[in-house]
């Protein structure tokens, strides 16, 4: 007889890393017989009244047999999960598989009793909520449907976890016990509630590793340079608001300060907690620098170091590791490879990062992947902040480097939230978790914009990237679907986010020109209608124009409701200066100012004094620094020789002052083109309050379509369905596919129009001339049997023999458009649906638009419209528009198709000929396969390593 721990294997799967509550991380895994001593030790320091509270009875100490069983699991029946920090057991959660009496019991039995201790030192952390959800997905995934939980009414604890958890549960009362039931599949509600706890904790994490009160630089140089001097006085010099040390395990002994600062040879010498530390040794020494900042008890790292992933292979085993041990002491990391992190709120003044130049506080919060890019682009906003936009800054700054642990998700989870942060950007040079990241987003821009700098879709080295089959204009199209404002270049990124962090959203694309330029106000003019937008014809208030001409001009713009937006365009006056320059900018601001709910943007060709003019906010803007940029001479970056040189700092000024500020372009086409995006976003925004919602249709066999594909799936694993197959698939969700016979010989294909009734069509459906009507292998419109066997014969004669042509015969068609749906379900971003018109030309044109499944009817109507060929569905040039309320509906039908089943992997319709009333899918295949895993329907866990 097999033994119960001989059933199953360990299951590794089951081990993951989560993020808790206030931050911190644990690892949750199975628990084996190997952890006998750990769970004694655990046991021993919770306290008599939880223990109370898991034996409804004193229970001060397990007994040896309590120990074996609670360490002796099959993985089916009996399961046992423990939450671990640094290798020790903070809470524990088992369930045991029970019959309809109550006893311990087998499958086919698909319920289970379950039961959690967590030690009162991690008590409030979320650990039992994190439990729960683990444990649920164990248990499903061993056939069990359904909890049942026994708590002592004064466990007020306890009962919140699992009332809180959004399942569908049944509570009852009996003999002084609480008794809850509830079942396992996840619903709306426990999503949203898993979601919710997901984006506190992670948001927490972050905000841990930007708030410290306590930063310690390990790998501080003895003598100037290098970057952990560099990094330790950067952090000086801005003002850090916390306490601040300096360690390196080559400091003598007698050595206690540094440059003012206190100097320790380890973390572990600091005499006082430590929240952050950057990291700034060889990579072979971090290992050493974790362990004791994982004593010492710290609560996240900023890894700067380089030799990781980025170096090979071997670098990437380094990186496994040091995310592997600095997450078995709850610690989580930024980097490594990382550029830095900076908070300019005032409370804290962080500047940790190698950054050449003092950044401006302001309410742009920025991330970039690379180090180079986020010098890059925290120098333009430098620069612009001083030019162009006075006190916009960044409220807080994130370079990931490699994105080991901490990554673009995790600090949009913080963004969301943070009343210090308005506008987000960032530069990704990889999307590690695209369904994630999409949900994100849509929930972020929803509040705040978000604007994106998107990589080319290979990703660098360093970066651990899940594979997608989708191209990478999808990735961006399904971006913009989630009210991402997607662009080309980190110019354009600034331009954009410059504009929404001082301007307010347009209500429309209609756009009013005036300046002292005509040619100006006509290039203005073309960029315009070249961006989609709709301008007036543009004022011109001619050169001699004084400021109070643009003040009146300006005003009645604004006022006029047949507007959204104004571009003002200025070109020098003859005899005009600085003072000139600022009285034409405070002109401008003081008419912005009257009408406040509509966007201004200025193009001005050589008025840099303009530029200035109107950053300045009365007394409060930082002024344009003089002379040459500079580095300082101790700036690790010219030890490293990695940098040339860029504006000097300038002093801070507070953030949040002069919001009506009016953002200056240097070119119409840069001004235009921030204006278009932010136009479509806040069109995106509209339409994203009230988001549509998917159809029901009483005709759909959901139950059917499902024993169907069960069926099927018995055959094998990936399996592509034959014509009937796919026919009678489709039918249970309400598409009816035009019928088509095969034709191996002219007989035959004769016998075939005779059933269908003629006209018909004789089709090639050979891969290489299949949907192919241009090399010829279509004949249509076939009105008796010697006008088909005469095709037939051509034919053959033209491409080969019936066996190489396959040819079908098919009926007649109503004439229409040719499009093309598709359904996908790719393993990183999800099920996307996908929509064009057949041909050549659009496939040429990649003229394919894209939605994430599942579509809701606004969505399939926008779908339609978002295609540069759309015109041809709506009567363009004279003709007959056709049926898209029908070609939305079929979006929609195979929308339904793909979220109910997962397992129907790709869809493909083609061609769908839409017609005036109606439409016809003439093509249809299908393919089965098991689905891939979705780890947003499971428990939360970080990315594994």
């Amino acid at each position: 007889m097999q033994s119960a721990s001989d059933r199953h294997e360990y299951p590794a799967h089951w081990e993951a890393d989560v993020v808790l509550r206030d931050g911190g991380t644990a690892r949750i895994r199975p628990i084996t017989v190997d952890d006998a001593d750990r769970l004694v030790s655990f046991y021993e320091q919770v306290s008599d009244e939880s223990k109370y509270y898991r034996f409804f009875a004193p229970y001060p100490r397990l007994s040896a047999k309590d120990v074996h069983r609670f360490t002796h699991h099959d993985f089916v029946d009996r399961v046992g999960l423990a939450a671990t920090i640094g290798g020790e057991f903070i809470a524990t959660v088992r369930y045991d598989r029970i019959g309809a009496d109550g006893m311990p019991a087998s499958a086919p039995a698909d319920e289970a009793e379950v039961a959690f201790l967590v030690q009162d030192a991690h008590q409030g952390r979320g650990v039992a909520s994190a439990l729960l959800e683990h444990i649920g997905a164990v248990a499903r995934e061993r056939g069990i449907r359904r909890f049942a939980a026994e708590v002592l009414p004064a466990n007020v604890k306890m009962i919140k976890v699992f009332t809180d958890a959004g399942y569908t549960q049944k509570r009852s009362f009996e003999d002084g016990v609480v008794r809850l039931e509830f079942d396992l599949e996840p619903t709306d509600r426990s999503l949203a509630v898993q979601y919710a706890r997901e984006q506190r904790a992670e948001s927490r994490s972050v905000q841990r590793l930007l708030t410290p009160g306590s930063v310690a630089v390990v790998g501080v140089g003895r003598t100037p340079g290098g970057v952990g001097r560099g990094v330790l006085g950067n952090i000086r010099d801005y003002g850090f608001n916390g306490r601040l040390y300096a360690v390196n395990k080559a400091f003598p002994e007698e050595r206690k300060e540094l440059d003012g600062i206190p100097a320790h040879r380890s973390v572990r010498d600091i005499d006082g907690p430590v929240d952050l530390a950057v990291v700034a040794v060889p990579a072979e020494q971090v290992p050493e620098v974790v362990a004791e900042c994982g004593a010492h008890g710290v609560q996240g790292l900023v890894v700067l170091s380089a030799g990781y992933a980025e170096s090979g292979p071997e670098g990437r085993e380094r990186q496994r590791e040091l995310v592997r041990h600095a997450r078995a002491y709850g610690m989580r990391i930024i980097g490594p490879n990382a550029f830095g992190i900076i908070n300019t709120n005032p409370d804290v003044r962080l500047n940790a990062s190698l950054a050449p130049e003092t950044p401006r506080p302001g309410r742009i919060g920025l991330f970039a992947q690379s180090g180079a890019i986020g010098i890059a682009l925290l120098s333009r906003l430098h620069r612009r902040g001083g030019g162009v936009t006075g006190v916009t800054g960044v409220s807080t700054f994130v370079s990931s480097g490699n994105r080991a642990d901490v990554s673009g998700n995790d600090v949009l989870q913080y963004w969301y939230d943070d009343p210090d942060t308005d506008v987000v950007l960032m530069y990704l040079e990889s999307i590690g978790n695209p369904r994630k990241f999409t949900r994100l987003a849509r929930r972020t821009a929803a509040a705040k914009p978000l604007v994106v700098v998107q990589g080319s879709g290979t990703a660098p080295q360093g970066h651990a990237v899940r594979a997608t089959r989708l191209p990478h204009a999808t990735v961006s199209a399904l971006l913009r679907q989630a009210g991402v404002i997607r662009v080309d270049t980190i110019t354009e990124l600034v331009d954009t986010g410059l504009l929404l962090a001082r301007q307010p959203l347009p209500t429309g694309p209609r756009v009013a020109i005036l300046g002292n330029s005509e040619s100006l106000g006509l290039l203005t003019y073309d960029a315009c209608v070249a961006e989609g937008l709709k301008p007036s014809t543009p004022l011109d208030l001619t050169t001699a124009a004084a400021p109070e001409d643009f003040h009146a001009a300006l005003a009645r713009a604004l006022a006029d409701d047949s507007y959204d937006a104004v571009i003002v365009t200025a070109i020098p006056a003859v005899g005009e200066g600085s003072a000139g320059d600022a009285a034409l900018a405070e002109a401008l601001r003081s008419a912005a100012e009257q009408v406040p709910g509509k966007p201004v943007l200025v193009v001005h060709v050589e008025l840099g004094g303009l530029a200035e003019a109107l950053s300045a906010a009365a007394s409060t803007a930082p002024q344009a620094t003089a002379g040459p940029p500079k580095i300082r001479a101790d700036h690790p970056f010219r030890a490293l020789d990695r940098l040339r040189a860029t504006p000097a700092p300038a002093e801070p000024s507070a953030p949040g002052t002069g919001d009506r500020l009016i953002p200056a372009y240097p070119a119409a086409e840069r001004a235009v083109r921030a204006l278009a995006d932010v136009v479509q976003y806040a069109q995106w925004r509209r339409e994203a309050a009230e988001p549509g919602k998917v159809p029901e249709y009483e005709n759909i066999d959901e139950k059917g379509a499902a024993a169907l594909i069960d069926g099927l799936l018995t055959r094998g694993q990936g399996l592509t369905l034959g014509t009937e197959e796919t026919c009678e698939l489709l039918a249970t969700y309400g598409i009816q596919v035009h019928r088509a016979l095969p034709a191996a010989t002219a007989d035959a294909a004769v016998q075939a129009a005779s059933t269908l009734g003629y006209p018909v069509a004789l089709k090639a459906t050979a891969p290489h001339l299949r949907h192919r009507a241009d090399l010829g292998g279509v004949r249509l419109d076939l009105a008796d049997e010697e006008q088909l066997r005469r095709a037939y014969a051509e034919l053959t004669e033209l491409f080969g023999t019936p066996d190489e042509l396959r040819p079908v015969v098919q009926g007649m068609a109503p004439r229409g458009v040719d499009t093309v749906i598709r359904a996908v379900i790719d393993p990183a971003a999800g099920a996307v649906l996908s929509f064009g018109l057949a041909g050549a030309a659009s496939q040429l044109l990649d003229d394919t638009a894209h939605r994430l499944i599942p579509v809701t009817d606004r969505e399939a109507t926008s779908l339609i419209r978002s295609i540069r060929t759309a015109p041809l569905l709506f009567g363009w040039r004279g003709s007959t528009p056709v049926d898209t309320p029908a070609l939305e509906e079929l979006l929609l039908r195979v929308s339904r198709l793909v979220d109910d089943h997962p397992e129907v992997v790709a869809v493909t319709l083609e061609p769908v000929v839409v017609a005036p009333r109606g439409l016809s899918v003439l093509g249809a295949s299908v393919r089965l396969a098991p689905p891939p895993a979705r780890d947003d329907l499971g428990p939360r866990t970080l990315p594994a390593y």
